[in-house]
């Protein structure tokens, strides 16, 4: 599957999901369709706190449109940490998403599974 972007209305809601939120982190599982990411699946059974999320992995979906993850850092620093680098490949997908306080428009940021950034177009 070839990925060309992230759909501006979930990168909205990411970025609202990380504010509601805050100081607690969250994360989910990132869904594309036709090659944009337009989609966040939240996992029952996550659970959260102000240092970390976790996901119950054995609720993933079946699905062959898995893009990656998004996560929130509630410290503002945009860069995966050792337990990111971690859990990037556990969850699969090439594209893992972390928005950072304050949660405004340019607060984000896409890593490939192992930490490197990723450039991906905003699409409307």
């Amino acid at each position: 599957m070839h990925i060309r972007g992230i759909s501006r209305d979930l990168l909205d809601l990411l970025l609202s999901i990380g504010k509601e939120q805050h100081p607690h982190e969250f994360a989910g599982v990132l869904r594309e369709e036709e090659g944009v990411i337009r989609e966040l699946n939240l996992l029952p059974g996550t659970t959260s706190n102000e240092h970390s999320a976790r996901l119950f992995l054995d609720m993933m979906p079946l699905d062959t449109h898995i893009a990656g993850s998004a996560h929130s850092h509630p410290n503002g620093v945009m860069i995966p940490s050792d337990a990111d680098l971690s859990f990037f490949p556990r969850v699969g997908g090439r594209f893992h998403c972390i928005v950072g306080f304050p949660y405004e428009a340019g607060d984000w940021r896409f890593f490939s599974a192992d930490g490197t950034p990723v450039d991906l177009e905003v699409v409307e």
